[in-house]
């Protein structure tokens, strides 16, 4: 079964074999029939982006997949496919197929990312389109490897740099460096994306553009229009805005109607009348959640991996925090009780054990798609 397969590989590593993908894709690529590809790159809202523009191909009658992570509840998540999750029993057959083209050697030898990626290149055959999302990196992810028509970057900023970098120069470098032809690139909040995307654009002869010079007046309208009705804070509206730029860039037209399935839940997404849910985990994602929750006090239920900056995430995060929960997450990434109480002591932050949600107080549950998911197993019993 594929989940005792994937249950066997590890889902971090402290180190990324990076010819492992491009040696065991090179070796099966004649026998894969790949779907016209948008890349998406970038450090937050690839997501959301992803699944505006893939909601809206397939509103316009497209075959579309999208291919995103990590899930939240359920693997099948990660792999949708017209308008809907994929059924369990199209997984079973993809990775028997893959089973059998694949050596023994290679498919143990696989991530379980890359591993993955390569099943739902076999889910996603019949398709005319696939929305395919990065994981953690740019030039050297498994999604990589794939010929696509265009790249789309989200909002680059620090995060992962034991990987990628420790400065948004060698980050947006690594990123930017999946651009294969052409690209569109959202707004920014640091100028040295743009920098580095007009050197990379010189040298290899690239076409990157900003997403602005794909909007037109009517654009705007809609945009408004769509972020009203799916009720889109300003960086959601922003995602949305990169997703129009693409249909633009491949002359689709579109409608406002052709979006109205596409909230993704689990980026800043009402989960009851009181409760915030939102999978983000960077600096990046704390500044956004502040912008767009500045007029409101919340509880925030919280947790972070050892890597991710947590203490500057919990001080952006303070003008809109009463006190925070801690939600006890069992995974070997998580930080530490004693290192979270102790910087929360710091900080000067009220703090208390996560046991139940009151239904006379606002809450923000954010920290990582491990936590959202934690939140989900306590709240729902």
């Amino acid at each position: 079964m594929l989940e005792s397969f994937l249950n066997a590989k590890p889902l971090y590593y402290d180190e990324i074999d990076y010819s492992r993908m491009p040696r065991v894709y090179a070796t099966v690529k004649e026998r894969l029939k790949l779907p016209k590809i948008i890349h998406l790159v970038g450090t937050n809202g690839k997501g959301t982006t992803g699944r505006f523009l893939a909601t809206a191909l397939y509103s316009l009658g497209y075959r579309v997949g999208h291919y995103s992570s990590p899930h939240i509840v359920e693997f099948n998540e990660r792999i949708w496919l017209n308008g809907v999750n994929v059924k369990s029993d199209t997984l079973e057959s993809a990775h028997k197929s893959l089973l059998s083209i694949l050596s023994k050697k290679d498919a143990d030898s696989l991530s379980y990312f890359e591993y993955t990626t390569l099943l739902a290149i076999l889910v996603y055959r019949d398709c005319e389109y696939l929305v395919l999302e990065a994981g953690l990196g740019g030039e050297h992810d498994a999604t990589a490897v794939f010929a696509n028509i265009l790249t789309l970057v989200t909002p680059i900023g620090k995060d992962h740099e034991a990987f990628l970098g420790d400065t948004i120069e060698k980050i947006a470098t690594t990123k930017l460096n999946a651009i294969q032809k052409s690209a569109i690139i959202a707004k920014q909040q640091d100028k040295q994306v743009m920098e580095v995307a007009k050197t990379i654009a010189k040298e290899r002869s690239l076409c990157i553009y900003d997403s602005q010079e794909f909007l037109l007046p009517q654009d705007f309208i809609k945009i408004q229009e769509i972020s009203k009705k799916l009720v889109l804070p300003n960086y959601l509206q922003e995602n949305l805005s990169l997703s129009i730029a693409a249909l633009n860039f491949l002359k689709i037209e579109y409608s406002v109607e052709n979006f109205k399935d596409s909230r993704l839940f689990g980026r800043l997404s009402n989960f009851k009348d009181n409760v915030l849910i939102d999978v983000g985990h960077n600096v990046l994602a704390a500044h956004e959640i502040v912008n767009s929750l500045m007029m409101k006090q919340y509880i925030l239920v919280y947790n972070s991996y050892k890597d991710k900056d947590y203490r500057e995430i919990l001080s952006i995060l303070r003008p809109i925090i009463k006190h925070i929960e801690i939600i006890d997450v069992d995974e070997s990434r998580i930080e530490s009780p004693e290192k979270m109480r102790a910087t929360l002591d710091e900080l000067g932050y009220k703090f208390y054990q996560f046991e139940t949600v009151k239904d006379d107080m606002d809450y923000l549950v954010f920290g990582s798609f491990s936590v959202v998911e934690e939140f989900l197993r306590v709240y729902n019993g």
